[in-house]
């Protein structure tokens, strides 16, 4: 356990991989008085669950909730048998689809000791997702909506660009003054104003560069991600065509591009970016983690033809 904040401890989880960076991002919230709160117990890994345990044993403190911040497979499988361990409650979003004691909506508030967590529904990453902001101190639990090290996943169907947009945008107006940001994977971050505008920033550079390519003329996600990725691992584009993907589908709906499904043919290259055998790319372990993220499915590929609608 390691304090980051003045009533902050992280227990990273051991789950380090290409999608979780080093770990996923536990936090224990010291309420005062004993009291406790968990957030992001991560993965059901015994050590990992015993390390909450043992902590607060060691400290004569108990936890009063445990809160999730999205039902992604690395934040929430733990909370369950912490909960049996602990006698503590599971809170998450009222559309959470995994097992919890009680739901939280937009300006819901948990509360242990004298710490107080405001639950502020931040979709976009997840349909489930919830920051929590610990009032007195506004330091903002991110989860997966802004994380220490790079950006995050935003692929469909789960994932929906606009809406992430839309959450960054609120975050910047209403919290870019937060003391701490305490995401869900790297390392604390102390200047939220910075960070906010960077991934901000980050994601209208990235659709700028799609618009540029579709200036040029029609394109499929294919031939953007080897043209926008082209300096990173080709490991990595089958991740990267998701990204684009969440774009394409942002700038469709609103009516400036046109997307025409190809009667053709995908060449073996096209085939494993859109469809990638995930074992060939990740450990066994790995795959839920991934294809929650990323949004793969069974579907048999098709290559789409986009174009600026003129």
């Amino acid at each position: 356990m390691v304090a980051v904040g003045p009533r902050v401890s992280r227990l990273r989880a051991p789950n380090p991989s290409a999608m979780t960076l080093d770990g996923t991002n536990g936090y224990i919230v010291d309420g005062g008085d004993g009291a406790w709160i968990a957030i992001d117990p991560g993965p059901d890994a015994p050590e990992h669950i015993a390390a909450f345990v043992d902590a607060a044993n060691a400290a004569g403190a108990h936890y009063d909730a445990i809160l999730i911040t999205h039902g992604h497979p690395d934040h929430y499988p733990a909370a369950a048998p912490l909960s049996r361990a602990t006698g503590a409650p599971v809170y998450a979003h009222t559309s959470a689809l995994f097992p919890h004691d009680r739901k939280l909506a937009e300006g819901d508030r948990v509360r242990a000791g004298n710490a107080s967590l405001l639950a502020l529904h931040t979709p976009g990453h997840a349909r489930d997702h919830l920051v929590y902001v610990l009032e007195g101190e506004r330091a903002l639990f991110t989860g997966d909506v802004i994380i220490g090290v790079g950006t995050v996943a935003i692929a469909p169907p789960n994932g929906d660009m606009r809406v992430y947009q839309r959450t960054l945008h609120r975050l910047r107006d209403e919290y870019s003054d937060a003391s701490a940001i305490y995401g869900g994977h790297g390392p604390e971050m102390h200047d939220a104003r910075a960070k906010i505008d960077e991934y901000i920033a980050h994601r209208e550079r990235r659709e700028a560069e799609i618009l540029a390519i579709l200036t040029a003329g029609p394109a499929n996600i294919p031939d953007m991600v080897a043209t926008i990725y082209r300096d990173v691992d080709h490991r990595l584009w089958p991740a990267a065509a998701r990204q684009v993907l969440a774009y394409l589908i942002a700038l469709e709906r609103e009516g400036r591009i046109t997307a025409t499904p190809l009667n053709v043919e995908l060449t073996p290259e096209q085939h494993a970016l859109l469809a990638p055998d995930l074992r060939r790319i990740v450990h066994e372990r790995e795959l839920a983690v991934v294809r929650a993220e990323l949004g793969f499915t069974d579907e048999p590929p098709r290559l789409v033809e986009y174009a600026l609608r003129s």
